[in-house]
C-alpha cells in the first residue's frame, strides 16, 4: 500500500527521479539474509546528499558486509514533504521504499550546522519521536557522526550515540556490536554501554546536564569509563575501504564527479580552520592505491571528471606525478581531472598544464584576507606577490575565470585590512588573459569561530557589523570583469550560534521546525524571522552564544569532546595570533607540538614522487579511429518516465562510457560525446519507441552496442535496435505522433469532446521557457481524438515544427482537468 501510494506521489513533485533509488550501483540485498538493516540519511536535498563522499564510504563498507544492508534517504524537498503529509505516506528509503522506522539503526551524517532543522524532519516523517528520552525498543537506534560531532551538544538530546572522528572502523564496531547485542535479548542500555566501551563513540544520555551559576552548561559523567570521548583515527587510508563502485546519482547533484580522496587531514595549521584541527594528522593514499581507484571507478561508473579530494590538494607530496599518470589514462577518453581545494604557491604551471589537456577545470583561490598582517594572525602563510604570480599563470595557461575567496570580522581585523581587500581586487584586476577578457568572482562570508580551533575564544560579529561590512564591500567592488558575492550575514550568525552552543539549543531546534522552519542551509528558504521568533520563545541569547568573548580559562561545552589536539597548543596559537606570529608546516618542516601524532601513536603518511614506470598507463595519443553513425532506438517505460531530458542524456552518456563503447568527441574547450536526441519526452511521459544518433567507433558492432549498453541502463529503458543512418536525426517534422491516457479515479466527459469536435477551430496559446507566447489550432494539429473507456483516450496529432502539441496541453485545453490530474494519469506515446 505505501509503495503505490508513493508511486502515486512521483507524478506531482519536481525530480521525481530522486526519490527512485535505482541508479547505477545502487544495492538491494536480499531480505531473507538481513540481520541488520541500517538507514544511512543526509540531512540535505539529493543533490546536495549524493555528492558527499563520507556517506558513499559507509554506504560500500556496510553493504560489503555479510547479514547487513545499507539504504540511503535525504531530506525531502518541500513538495515531497507535504504530499508526504497529505497522503499520510511515512518517509522511506530510496533502494527498498521500506519506512525509516523499520530500520534497526538510522544514521545520521553532520556535515553542516544550517542541516539541523531537516534532521528533525526526517525523524517526523518518519514517526520516530525527536529526543532519544521518549523513543523506546520499537524505534531504530538513533546514531551520527561527522565534523559537527566535535561539538555535538546542540543535537545531544536526538541521539542515542554519535562518532567522534573517522567512521571506516568504528562503524564496523557498532555494527558488530549490535548483532552480538541482538543475540542477547538484553535491553538497549546494555547496547548503549557495549558502544561507550568502543573508542570514538559518545553516549549522551551517559552525562547529567546542568547550568553553572555563570551560565555554563556543566555535563557529569555517569559512568566513570566514559567522561571523555577520544576521536577516532584511521592510521592509514591505504588500508580502509574505499567505494570503487560508486552509486551514480540521476539529475544534476552539486558535484556530479568521480570523487578521489587522495589525503585526509592538513598541517597548514590555518587558526580559522576546524577542519585542519580534526583531521589531523595527514595521511595519504599511495599513488598506486589512486591509480588504481581511478581505472575501476571509472569503468564502473561512465564519469568525464574526477576530482581529487583534500583540504589542500596541492600539498599532496605526489601530485604532479599523480596528475600526469591519471591524465596518460584519461585523456584519450576526454575525461577531465580537477583540483578543487589548491592552496595559493600550490598550483603550480606544471599542475595546470596538466589539468588543461582535457578541459580547464575551475580554480578557488582562498584568499582569506585583504593584508599580510592579518593573513599572518589566521597562519595563512601567503603573500600578495604569490596570489598575483598564481592568477597571472592561470590566466596565461588559458583560463579566464578566477575565483576569490575572502573573509571580513577576523580577529583583529580594522578598517584598513577591509581597505585592502578592494585595493587587491582592483590591483588583480589589472592581469589580463592575452586576447580575451579575464574576469573574477569575488567570494565574501563573515568569520565562524568554530569548536578545537585556535579562535575557539574569538567572538564572532555581530548581525549588524557583518551586514555593514558586506554593504561597503559590495559598494566598492564592482566594475567589468568583476562579480561579487557574499553568504547571508543571517545564515553566518546562525550558523555561529549552533556551532558553538550547548543542549540549551535542543528545544530551539524543536521549536524553529514547528514554526516551519526548513532547509535553512538554501538562502531562497532561509527565514531568519522565524529563528528570532523560535530564539524568543525558547528564551535563547544568541549574543551568549557567538558575540561574547569568551575568557580563556573558562569552561566550553565541548571539553569532553577529545581532537586530541592539546588545548595548550591551542592556546599557544590565540596568543601567536594576538602577537601576528605565524607557525610553520609540520610536513615540511619540524613538529610543532599539536599532540596528535604523539598521544595517537602515529605519524603522517606521505609518498614522495614514485618512478613513472611503476604503473601501465595508456598512451598520450592514440591510432586514429574512423567512425560510423548508426540510429538507436530504445523505449522509456515504467519509473524511467521519471527522467528529464537532460538526465536522460547524462544516463546515455555514462551508459556508453561503462560500456566501453567508443564515441566520437567534439573539438574544442569542451569536447563533447556527439550524441543526438531526435525529441525530447516530457517528464512523467512513457514511450514505445525513441530515437537518437551517435558516431561509434566503425569496429563496433551494433548487435554490439544494443547488448552492451542494455547491461548499463537502468530499468525501464531498453534499447531495441541499433541500424546504419547518415546525416542529422529526424527532429520528427511530418510525422503523426500516438498518445494514450488513462486517468486514474476520473473519466473523461464525452461532451467535452463533442465540443471540440462542433468548433472549427480551437486557438490554444503556448508559452516558452523564455516567456515567448505562440498560438496554435487544436483543430489543425490532432487528427484523431476518440474514448477507448471512459478512463482512457486515444490521440493522434501532428508532429511538425511550430505547430506540435504536448497531450497534456491538448487534454487540458479540451476537457478542463487541473493540473494534478494529468499529472497522475498514465500516458503512453506511440
Amino acid at each position: 500500500m505505501i509503495r503505490q501510494t508513493f508511486q502515486n506521489i512521483l507524478s506531482l513533485v519536481q525530480r521525481p527521479s530522486h526519490y527512485l533509488g535505482s541508479e547505477p550501483n545502487a544495492i538491494t540485498k536480499d531480505p531473507a539474509k538481513i540481520r541488520l538493516r541500517f538507514a544511512l540519511a543526509f540531512p540535505d536535498l539529493y543533490d546536495i546528499g549524493m555528492s558527499h563522499l563520507g556517506m558513499k564510504i559507509l554506504y560500500h563498507i556496510l553493504n560489503s558486509r555479510t547479514g547487513v544492508c545499507a539504504e540511503r534517504v535525504f531530506a525531502p524537498g518541500e513538495d515531497m514533504e507535504a504530499q508526504l503529509r497529505a497522503k499520510g505516506v511515512p518517509l522511506c528509503s530510496l533502494e527498498t521504499r521500506t519506512p525509516l522506522s523499520r530500520f534497526d539503526i538510522l544514521g545520521v551524517s553532520l556535515l553542516y550546522e544550517l542541516n539541523y532543522t531537516n534532521i528533525l524532519t526526517i525523524l517526523d516523517l518518519a514517526g520516530i519521536p525527536f529526543f532519544s528520552r521518549e523513543r523506546d525498543e520499537s524505534h531504530p537506534v538513533v546514531i551520527a557522526g561527522g565534523p559537527c560531532a566535535f561539538n555535538p551538544e546542540p543535537l545531544a538530546d536526538f541521539f542515542d550515540a554519535i562518532v567522534v572522528g573517522d567512521g571506516e572502523e568504528v562503524i564496523c564496531s557498532l555494527t558488530d556490536s549490535w548483532m552480538d547485542w541482538k543475540k542477547s535479548g538484553e535491553n538497549r542500555k546494555s547496547l548503549l554501554k557495549a558502544w561507550a566501551e568502543i573508542e570514538g563513540v559518545y553516549i549522551p544520555s551517559f552525562f547529567e546536564c546542568s547550568t553553572s551559576a555563570d551560565g555554563f552548561q556543566v555535563l557529569t559523567p555517569l559512568y566513570p569509563g566514559h567522561a571523555v570521548v577520544r576521536k577516532r583515527i584511521v592510521a592509514d587510508l591505504n588500508k580502509a575501504p574505499f567505494p570503487d563502485h560508486p552509486i551514480v546519482p540521476f539529475g544534476k547533484p552539486v558535484h556530479d564527479r568521480l570523487s578521489l580522496e587522495v589525503a585526509r587531514g592538513c598541517t597548514r595549521g590555518c587558526r580559522f580552520c576546524q577542519a585542519g584541527m580534526i583531521y589531523r594528522p595527514v595521511r595519504e593514499r599511495a599513488p598506486k592505491d589512486l591509480i588504481d581507484l581511478a581505472e575501476k571507478a571509472l569503468r564502473a561508473t561512465g564519469y568525464d571528471d574526477v576530482s581529487l579530494l583534500s583540504l589542500s590538494t596541492g600539498d599532496y607530496t605526489s601530485i604532479l606525478f599523480l596528475l600526469s599518470a591519471l591524465m596518460m589514462r584519461c585523456e584519450s577518453e576526454k575525461t577531465a581531472v580537477s583540483l578543487p581545494s589548491l592552496r595559493v604557491g600550490t598550483l603550480t604551471p606544471e599542475i595546470m598544464e596538466q589539468i588543461k589537456r582535457v578541459r580547464k577545470t575551475g580554480f578557488t583561490i582562498a584568499v582569506e584576507a585583504g593584508t599580510e598582517r592579518l593573513r599572518n594572525v589566521i597562519n595563512k602563510n601567503i603573500s600578495e606577490q604569490d596570489v598575483i604570480a598564481t592568477i597571472e599563470n592561470a590566466f596565461g595557461l588559458g583560463w579566464s575565470v578566477i575565483k576569490l575567496y575572502f573573509m571580513i570580522g577576523l580577529p583583529t581585523e580594522t578598517e584598513k585590512d577591509l581597505e585592502e581587500i578592494v585595493s587587491l581586487v582592483q590591483r588583480l584586476r589589472q592581469i589580463k588573459p592575452e586576447k580575451r577578457q579575464g574576469a573574477l568572482n569575488v567570494c565574501v562570508s563573515t568569520f565562524i569561530p568554530k569548536s578545537h580551533t585556535p579562535f575557539q575564544w574569538s567572538p564572532q560579529i555581530s548581525l549588524a557589523e557583518s551586514r555593514a561590512k558586506l554593504t561597503w564591500l559590495r559598494q566598492r567592488i564592482k566594475g567589468k570583469g568583476v562579480r561579487f558575492k557574499w553568504h547571508s550575514p543571517e545564515m553566518s550568525i546562525l550558523e555561529g550560534l549552533l556551532a558553538r552552543g550547548d543542549r540549551r539549543l535542543s528545544s530551539l531546534l524543536v521549536n524553529a521546525y514547528r514554526l516551519g522552519c526548513r532547509l535553512d542551509g538554501w538562502s531562497d528558504k532561509m527565514r531568519f524571522d522565524l529563528w528570532e521568533k523560535a530564539m524568543e520563545i525558547s528564551g535563547v541569547d544568541i549574543d551568549f552564544f557567538t558575540t561574547r568573548q569568551r575568557s580563556i580559562s573558562e569552561p566550553l561545552c565541548w571539553d569532553h569532546i577529545d581532537s586530541m589536539v592539546t588545548e595548550d597548543y591551542l592556546k599557544d596559537e590565540w596568543k601567536k595570533a594576538l602577537q601576528q606570529s605565524s607557525t610553520s608546516d609540520c610536513r615540511t618542516g619540524e613538529c610543532n607540538l599539536c599532540g596528535v601524532c604523539e598521544r595517537a601513536g602515529i605519524e603522517p603518511v606521505t609518498f614522495f614522487e614514485p618512478r613513472t614506470d611503476r604503473f601501465r598507463t595508456k598512451e598520450e595519443t592514440e591510432k586514429k579511429r574512423s567512425y560510423r553513425r548508426l540510429r538507436i532506438s530504445y523505449s522509456k517505460r515504467g519509473e524511467a518516465k521519471y527522467f528529464g531530458h537532460l538526465e536522460l542524456i547524462n544516463i546515455f552518456t555514462r551508459a556508453f562510457r561503462r560500456a566501453d563503447i567508443q564515441l566520437k568527441y567534439s573539438q574544442g574547450f569542451h569536447p563533447m560525446p556527439k550524441i543526438s536526441f531526435e525529441t525530447a519526452l516530457p517528464v512523467g511521459i512513457e514511450s514505445i519507441r525513441e530515437h537518437l544518433a551517435i558516431e561509434v567507433d566503425s569496429r563496433i558492432s551494433p548487435a554490439t552496442v544494443v547488448k552492451c549498453l542494455n547491461h548499463e541502463l537502468p530499468e525501464g529503458i531498453r534499447i531495441t535496435d541499433a541500424l546504419p543512418c547518415s546525416g542529422k536525426p529526424d527532429s520528427g517534422a511530418d510525422k503523426i505522433i500516438s498518445y494514450t491516457v488513462r486517468l486514474k479515479n476520473r473519466e473523461f466527459p464525452e461532451s467535452a469532446l463533442v465540443r471540440f469536435w462542433e468548433r472549427d477551430t480551437w486557438p490554444v496559446t503556448k508559452q516558452n521557457r523564455k516567456g515567448r507566447s505562440t498560438q496554435i489550432d487544436l483543430r489543425a494539429v490532432i487528427r484523431e481524438i476518440r474514448l477507448e473507456a471512459p478512463d482512457e483516450l486515444m490521440m493522434t496529432v501532428n508532429g511538425g515544427p511550430g505547430q506540435s502539441v504536448r497531450p497534456v496541453e491538448a487534454i487540458t485545453s479540451i476537457f478542463g482537468f487541473p493540473e494534478e490530474v494529468l499529472r497522475q494519469a498514465d500516458i503512453l506515446k506511440g
